[in-house]
């Protein structure tokens, strides 16, 4: 038996109308369609048909049909293969993402933590956002700046505008000018390095250039140093928003579900985990570095297997790279989700990107 092309019409038709109202869906409501021209009672085999496929499934006798898993893929699968969405700029619930990527804020992790609220606002369902993963990441600037005396304040930016703030004691007091031209010294040598690329021929003329400074130089360079290994073993930050958006759907909130669901969104090392799994395997396989769609057991959360997940990766080069995902409902609008998405990604790497 095969999905032939009236098939194909009646099954997405089932899981829209499944998806708008939260209902299982009979055939007389699909005869009222106007791009369904045929009887009910054809309409009742080829919902028969499709049952037997494996596509929808009739939870009682008397009920109408409701999407599976399988259903829900290949709705999900025709949607990314029949168009790349188009970005909708004049849409005004994207209006808030622009102005906000407009600003340019120091802080990417700002703009994730906003863009995670956002996000759960403008969809209605829970949003997931893992903060930026630095590996083989690059000294932007060193800025050095006087505290009270004898006391220097260390900030390290690295690309994708992670900040790394250090005080360091020095045993004699520098003045203004000498630091902005330990700024341009140390600025001049290591903007655009890895750790790896600190070696010590860099190291010498460094100390050598510094004169009298010198050991000032060893300090910044020891602060340097374990920024970097803090930024490449910190546990990941992850950012959620809009977990209550759960209470909205009858079918997530039957018996312990939506506890159960709430409660793993307050468990962020398990969040972590799977955020950081998917972020691998977005780098792992380039190729297919899209949006991508979890769909009930596919979920890596056995916990969430009554819901759909959907991913994005955003990778803005040197390593500074993560995972924003969207958890709802099987029936969750996935055509909103998909375009909403793939506008907030476009946005956050056209303002980002290395």
């Amino acid at each position: 038996m095969e999905l032939d092309e009236r098939k194909i019409t009646i099954l997405k038709a089932i899981i829209r109308s499944y998806m708008e109202t939260g209902e299982p869906v009979g055939s007389r409501t699909l005869s009222k369609l106007p791009n369904l021209q045929v009887s009910s009672a054809t309409i009742r085999n080829e919902m028969s048909d499709l049952e037997e496929m494996g596509y929808i499934v009739q939870p009682h006798t008397s009920a109408g049909r409701v999407p599976t898993d399988k259903g829900y893929r290949f709705y999900v699968d025709e949607i990314m293969k029949e168009k790349d969405i188009e970005l909708k700029e004049k849409d005004s619930q994207l209006t808030e993402y622009k102005e906000l990527m407009d600003k340019r804020v120091d802080r990417l992790e700002y703009v994730l933590k906003h863009v995670a609220k956002l996000l759960a606002a403008n969809t209605n369902y829970a949003t997931m956002i893992s903060g930026p993963s630095s590996r083989r990441n690059k000294i932007k600037f060193v800025q050095l700046s006087r505290m009270e005396k004898n006391r220097i304040l260390v900030a390290t930016v690295f690309e994708g505008n992670i900040i790394n703030n250090r005080i360091i004691a020095i045993s004699e007091d520098i003045s203004e000018k000498e630091i902005g031209e330990l700024n341009m010294l140390l600025n001049t040598s290591l903007t655009g390095l890895t750790m790896n690329e600190i070696n010590l021929a860099t190291i010498m003329k460094l100390r050598s250039d510094a004169g009298d400074y010198s050991d000032v130089i060893d300090q910044v360079l020891t602060e340097i140093s374990e920024a970097f290994t803090n930024n490449e073993e910190e546990e990941l930050e992850v950012y959620t928003s809009g977990a209550t958006n759960i209470f909205k759907y009858p079918e997530l909130t039957g018996g312990d579900a939506a506890g159960m669901l709430i409660e793993q969104f307050e468990k962020k090392d398990e969040l972590r985990q799977m955020l950081g799994e998917i972020n691998e395997g977005y780098a792992a396989d380039a190729e297919n570095a899209g949006i991508r769609v979890y769909i009930g057991e596919e979920l890596p959360m056995h916990d969430m297997s009554d819901c759909s997940l959907v991913t994005a990766n955003y990778d803005f080069g040197s390593g500074i790279s993560g995972t924003i995902g969207i958890v709802g409902p099987k029936r969750m609008d996935y055509d909103k989700v998909l375009g909403t998405l793939k506008s907030v990604m476009k946005q956050l790497e056209d303002t980002f990107r290395i």
